[in-house]
């Protein structure tokens, strides 16, 4: 029993020929409806009865073939140019000879400049709402950059106005300068290369985007929104220089500064030479001036301390003194002395009447203190104290006598 034949294309045993393959395709492709694409124009070929034309994706690295008639691109609303917005009819095509896509047109319409400005507006408000445009964000200029990274036209005006005012400005200014397309539809992706290639120089300190003025259609590449989060997303800082004082494309809201034109960026990202020597000048005067002012304050100082008496003569301190301490010393001898005679005064008043008081006065004046020696000596104070053979001391004023007693007398008081 034989194995049933494959489908046809499933296996390496029955394979498609390429004639089936590119007619299938076709026919898929021929089963698609018509679709409104936009995009931007390059490489615009008119031949007697078609027209060749590629239509680009400005935010991304993406473009299809379109193809039509002749006359459609002659009566198109606008005249067709590279870099000209549109949107498109087609029907998506496969040539089976070929094996090549392209979109057939049958309707061109050219972006008008409100719808523009309208969708410039809402992007806008979405890296508004994302934080893009936050000043905090925005990270400062260095004082004196050690190369300045610039993107521009080639041979520009720009690039002279930049170059020019910074080097008079800054003679031993550097600059890394990227040339690349500054509208059209190739202008974003060769301005993004470039950005990222500064950006990732380690001598580059900042980056100069600048361009003169143009057209709000000339200065489409610098309001898309891969170019502003590009922009959003450099670490060393950015200067926009888009156009003129009119002109506002997004790119300057993303960049850490905005100038007004190629000349203000050469101003801002650089110091004036002249400028600064005038101010180091400037300083270096006021700071003597203050030097001498302060020096001044100081000697007056000093003479003002030296004019004082106590410093003109200082013994003069210790001489007015010395009356002075003479006078204290002397009335100080005087109180001592007199509270001496007075106390000394005092003392014999107290004396005398001691004396007065005391018990040699009373032997003075014929009294006796008798005294029993008997065992242990005491004052006489009762006749039965002494009874009669008891020893006893009798002293008077001016000695003392031995004696023994004869016992009580009858008769005594």
């Amino acid at each position: 029993m034989t194995a049933p034949a494959s489908a046809p294309g499933s296996s390496v045993e029955n394979p498609f020929p390429v004639r089936a393959v590119a007619t299938r395709v076709q026919g898929w492709i021929d089963r698609l409806g018509a679709v409104w694409v936009e995009g931007q124009l390059t490489e615009l070929k008119v031949r007697s009865s078609t027209a060749y034309m590629v239509l680009r994706d400005p935010a991304a690295d993406m473009s299809l073939n379109v193809n039509c008639s002749s006359a459609l691109v002659g009566s198109a609303p606008v005249k067709l140019t590279e870099g000209t917005q549109v949107v498109v009819l087609g029907k998506p095509q496969f040539n089976p000879r070929r094996g090549s896509f392209a979109l057939r047109l049958t309707e061109i319409r050219a972006v008008g400049l409100g719808e523009l400005l309208a969708r410039i507006a809402r992007l806008r408000q979405l890296l508004d709402a994302e934080g893009l445009f936050d000043p905090r964000l925005k990270r400062p200029l260095p004082f004196l950059p050690n190369m300045v990274g610039l993107i521009t036209g080639r041979a520009g005006a720009a690039e002279h106005d930049v170059t020019t005012v910074a080097a008079a400005r800054w003679p031993a200014v550097r600059f890394a300068i990227r040339n690349t397309a500054v509208q059209g539809s190739g202008a974003v992706a060769q301005i993004v290369e470039a950005l990222y290639d500064l950006d990732n120089d380690p001598e580059v300190d900042v980056i100069v985007i600048a361009r003169g003025g143009g057209s709000v259609e000339d200065l489409l590449p610098f309001s898309d929104e891969t170019l502003c989060r590009a922009i959003a997303a450099c670490r060393t800082p950015v200067v926009s220089a888009i156009g003129h004082e009119p002109d506002n494309p997004l790119c300057d809201l993303v960049a850490d500064v905005r100038a007004a034109t190629p000349t203000d960026a050469a101003k801002k990202v650089v110091p004036d030479a002249v400028a600064e020597l005038k101010g180091v000048s400037d300083l270096r005067r006021r700071g003597a001036r203050a030097l001498r002012n302060w020096v001044g304050r100081e000697l007056h100082g000093l003479t003002q301390l030296r004019n004082r008496p106590v410093l003109a003569d200082p013994m003069r301190l210790v001489t007015d003194r010395v009356a002075e301490l003479n006078r204290t010393r002397d009335a100080g001898r005087r109180d001592i002395k007199h509270m001496v005679a007075t106390e000394s005064d005092r003392i014999g008043h107290l004396g005398a009447r001691l004396t007065t008081l005391g018990p040699a006065a009373t032997l003075a004046r014929g009294y006796a203190v008798v005294q029993t020696i008997d065992g242990s000596v005491a004052v006489l104070r009762s006749a039965a104290d002494a009874p009669a053979g008891a020893r006893l001391r009798i002293r008077v004023s001016d000695g003392a006598v031995g004696a023994v007693s004869t016992g009580r007398e009858d008769g005594t008081p």
